[in-house]
């Protein structure tokens, strides 16, 4: 085995380079830790904790009240919510009923949500009172059957608790507590579950523009999670189950979260601190009241944003946090050796939407700074040209990914053509371009459809982003390829100095000369405040490359 996948030997001890999944649907985790750890915080939010066994009260009271409502085994529910104790209930509420969560990020515009519930063909809605504005209007013109809202604060101990006259409900609208607490039965819902039933749609980006649900399937969501518990045994196995935590404060509603982050916690009957957004300062002072957290899925945006603050240097994080993951972005190599230095053990992945967040990741302690990993037990992965995608390119030659393995998305919704694009005899085409050493690691070179192609060179941004975070007044960093009326394309980069610093455009480009070849040195610099960023701190290099394309237009 290890013959073919060179990679497993530099797996971390205690790591399986295989797993069997257990063949269950996903909220059979929660029944696990339930009785497992009935009196164990399972949420923790703002100070007010729920146990296990509360939450599992509370989700199969859910479960039967939706079914109550009408909501039948494959029913599309939406939940567009930020992190909070209600999300949980409602997300494996909904599952338990037979249903399938659709995903939604509340801070969405109205054309962005409207797309995605018709695409998915949304007939009921869980959301909170900071989205109403959007939610209300919506709700009406897409005749939604059953609207569910909450007060984010009613699962506070101490705060007001609403109610469905202080939210100004309209008629026929569900007060989420209201709901529960017209709903006693607590008993299990006699469905029959199979492991390739779908449980979750994940919307993502995609070549076409548009908004795809990735159809997750219960099978795909145990595997990932799984998958990326199994990845962190090495540190989690010398924490007690009754002692296992987890910062909560990437969204649940991207897969990250959901995986690395809720259905992690009920995996590891682990408790969840919940975080509805991030807030530097409130988010320093509630890890402040814990002793010892076990893991913190992250993104490097905010990893940052802790260690530059002055706060943290009192925390002593090392003695207080296990383990931190890194996904969604390239971590900078001064900020990885910064998080070891504070004796954090650290790992840095890549996943998609349509892997569950899970696929490729650095073992713990023999990682290769600059590279993803390898790939994690039971995936596969090959690595094509760009022009047939049918040749595996040289060991070392850029290529684009491919991945197979029981976490791969069973298809898009509502989405036959784009399902048959990307999934070719189980092979889901990534659109990473990256390169594979001799031992296995991989290393992402780009987006493939990133690429920057300048007077007939190919340039690989995030090559160029690679250097320009080297510069010591750059706090932030990103390229991306704008028109350009002599080359078709030219390279910009787009900074955020650090706190106090000062630079220009020619002392970038000087510095960038010193360290790429001429053609591939930033031939336009822009100084930004802020970089624009997805939920999860993502920078968005599209974003900033449709804006040059629109002036280039004017």
């Amino acid at each position: 085995m290890s013959a073919t996948k060179p990679w497993l030997k530099f797996y971390d001890p205690g790591v399986p380079e295989t797993i069997k999944y257990p063949q269950i649907p996903l909220q059979q985790l929660l029944h696990v830790a339930a009785a497992s750890m009935p009196h164990k915080a399972s949420t923790s939010f703002f100070g007010t904790e729920l146990t296990f066994r509360q939450i599992r009260a509370q989700v199969l009271r859910m479960a039967n009240a939706l079914i109550k409502l009408g909501i039948k085994k494959g029913d599309r529910v939406a939940l567009a919510l930020p992190n909070c104790p209600q999300y949980v209930i409602a997300y494996y509420g909904v599952l338990s009923a037979g249903a399938i969560v659709v995903n939604i990020n509340p801070m969405y515009t109205a054309s962005e949500l409207k797309f995605m519930m018709e695409n998915a063909g949304v007939e009921t809605l869980v959301t909170f009172d900071g989205a109403l504005g959007v939610m209300r209007p919506l709700a009406k013109e897409l005749t939604l059957k059953n609207v569910i809202i909450t007060a984010v604060t009613d699962y506070i101990d101490g705060m007001p608790v609403s109610t469905a006259e202080s939210l100004k409900l309209a008629a026929g609208w569900h007060h989420y507590s209201e709901l529960l607490a017209g709903a006693p039965d607590e008993s299990i819902p006699d469905i029959e579950f199979h492991s390739t039933d779908i449980a979750l749609i994940q919307f993502t980006g995609g070549t076409t523009g548009l908004p795809k649900g990735a159809m997750l399937s219960h099978g795909n969501l145990i595997a990932a999670v799984f998958q990326g518990s199994h990845w962190g045994d090495f540190i989690t196995a010398y924490v007690p189950i009754a002692e296992r935590s987890v910062i909560s404060v990437i969204p649940y509603f991207h897969s990250f979260g959901n995986t690395c982050c809720l259905n992690w916690s009920m995996r590891n009957a682990a408790t969840q601190i919940l975080f509805p957004r991030f807030v530097l300062d409130e988010f320093l002072d509630a890890i402040a009241k814990f002793k010892k957290i076990t893991y913190f899925p992250s993104v490097p945006t905010m990893i940052t944003a802790i260690l530059s603050h002055p706060k943290t240097a009192e925390l002593d994080l090392g003695a207080r946090i296990g383990l931190i993951s890194s996904g969604g972005a390239p971590m900078p190599k001064e900020l990885i050796q910064k998080v070891k230095n504070m004796g954090i053990f650290f790992t840095e992945g890549w996943g998609m939407s349509e892997t569950v967040s899970v696929g490729i990741a650095n073992p713990i302690l023999r990682q290769k700074i600059g590279s993803i990993g390898t790939p994690q037990m039971d995936d596969e992965v090959r690595l094509v040209d760009l022009e047939t995608g049918l040749v595996e390119v040289k060991t070392g030659e850029p290529g684009e990914i491919l991945i197979k393995g029981p976490s791969i998305m069973q298809g898009y919704w509502n989405n036959p053509e784009e399902s048959a694009d990307q999934i070719r005899d189980g092979w889901l085409s990534t659109g990473d371009i990256g390169r594979m050493d001799e031992e296995g690691y991989i290393y992402i070179v780009d987006r493939k459809k990133d690429m920057v192609i300048a007077g007939g060179f190919n340039i690989y941004p995030r090559e160029v982003d690679e250097v320009l975070y080297q510069h010591p007044k750059i706090a932030e960093a990103v390229s991306a390829g704008v028109p350009d009326a002599y080359r078709g394309e030219t390279v910009k980069a787009f900074i955020v100095l650090k706190p106090g610093m000062t630079a220009t455009e020619q002392e970038i480009i000087a510095f960038c000369k010193t360290k790429l070849a001429p053609y591939k040195v930033p031939k336009r610099v822009e100084f930004r405040s802020e970089l624009p960023k997805s939920a999860v701190g993502k920078v968005l290099r599209k974003m900033l490359r449709d804006e040059e394309i629109a002036k280039s237009k004017r």
